[in-house]
């Protein structure tokens, strides 16, 4: 019996593989434990009809996390569709008061399925869940159940209302994805640490200028970057000075662009330098631009994962003496239309380039930089 599990676990694991490219294959060998055929043949079938990579990752990433708590939960796989009583336990498993705890231990998440997840490496952080990854881990039950043709209850006024009770019964304060912008004056102190000719050097450099320059792109991006993706364009004139070596970066489709749309944004001068530095050094002539460097200075030929440029960031910071629970991959993000609000320039020409399609959200950081250095806020 168990050798025959052993082969279906090893069969899954190979059907795994033929979708690598957009999947956390990290945890393949978990994934195949915990993923049904079914589960696998529905992944496979929304890399066929196009899903963006991104996308994909994180419904692949919810499905493995509500299989496991299914499974420690109720003792068998997530059922197809869903009853609304497993729900309704989902939520408050997950959205609980911790004062209600220390007088009930019974409320909330069982210590048996929490101690699981935990073993398992899928809950990290004491205390209940975000309401966001709540709702977006529901939202991804509620594709997964559409994709399977199968029709959910996930619209019920009683699931509706289980949320919003326990989110107004437990007031989270809303947190930054970076706590601190990484501004044109924190960036120079993380590439003053990019100081060697050494590959990681080299490499790191061009990362955090590539990523800050196209207009603070997000870290899947920038890990998933691929030669291909490059052209060179014409030289750009400056007065008193020579030309400016100018490249295009092809996004295609991002996490806010349209499914035909192809998006582009531009490097100028020294970024553009940066990247080249590094592809010469690491002789990358295709394929991924970003990838691992090892103790002995050989460059993998597989692209670095997203999370790798949040530990560059913060390695980065750490190393110039700042704080990096402070500074994140995002803070390259919200840093750079900071600096472009900080310098004047209007918020379309910096949508152009960091791709924003919310201007309310965009707007936030150059109001911040406003208010912070406007009268108002000078008064004494």
């Amino acid at each position: 019996m168990a050798t025959d599990r052993s082969n279906l676990v090893s069969a899954r694991a190979e059907q795994l593989d033929t979708i690598a490219a957009v999947l956390p294959m990290d945890r393949r060998d978990e994934l195949a434990e915990l993923l049904t055929d079914r589960d696998i043949e529905t992944l496979r079938h929304l890399v066929n009809e196009g899903m963006g990579e991104n996308t994909l990752r994180a419904l692949t990433s919810d499905l493995a996390y509500l299989q496991a708590w299914s499974l420690a939960a109720t003792g068998a796989s997530l059922p197809w569709p869903a009853p609304e009583a497993l729900l309704l336990k989902f939520v408050a498993h997950h959205l609980w008061q911790p004062e209600q705890r220390d007088i009930d231990p019974e409320h909330g998440m069982p210590a048996d399925v929490e101690q699981s997840l935990r073993e398992q490496r899928f809950l990290r952080s004491p205390g209940p869940h975000a309401p966001d990854t709540v709702r977006r881990r529901l939202a991804s039950w509620s594709t997964l159940t559409k994709w399977r043709g199968l029709t959910g209850v996930f619209s019920s006024p009683s699931l509706k209302s289980a949320i919003r009770l326990a989110v107004r019964a437990t007031p989270r304060p809303r947190k930054r994805k970076s706590a601190k912008a990484v501004t044109g004056d924190v960036l120079a102190k993380l590439l003053a640490t990019c100081s060697t000719d050494s590959l990681r050097d080299v490499r790191d450099r061009a990362i955090l200028m590539a990523a800050f320059a196209s207009g603070g792109r997000r870290r899947s991006e920038i890990a998933g970057l691929r030669r291909e993706q490059l052209t060179v364009e014409p030289p750009i004139t400056v007065e008193n000075g020579p030309p400016l070596p100018s490249l295009a970066i092809h996004l295609g489709r991002t996490k806010t662009s349209g499914s035909e749309h192809d998006e582009v944004v531009y490097l100028t001068g020294r970024p553009v330098d940066a990247l080249n530095a590094w592809m010469t050094a690491a002789r990358i002539e295709g394929g991924s631009v970003f990838r691992k460097v090892d103790r002995w200075g050989n460059v993998s030929k597989r692209a670095l994962e997203p999370s790798a440029v949040n530990a560059i960031v913060k390695q980065r910071a750490e190393m110039a003496g700042l704080e990096p629970g402070e500074f994140s991959a995002h803070g390259l993000r919200s840093g750079y239309l900071t600096e472009a609000a900080n310098r004047g320039i209007p918020l379309p020409e910096a949508m152009e380039q960091s791709r924003h399609r919310s201007v309310q959200q965009a707007s936030s950081y150059y109001n911040s930089a406003t208010r912070r250095s406007g009268k108002a806020a000078r008064l004494l």
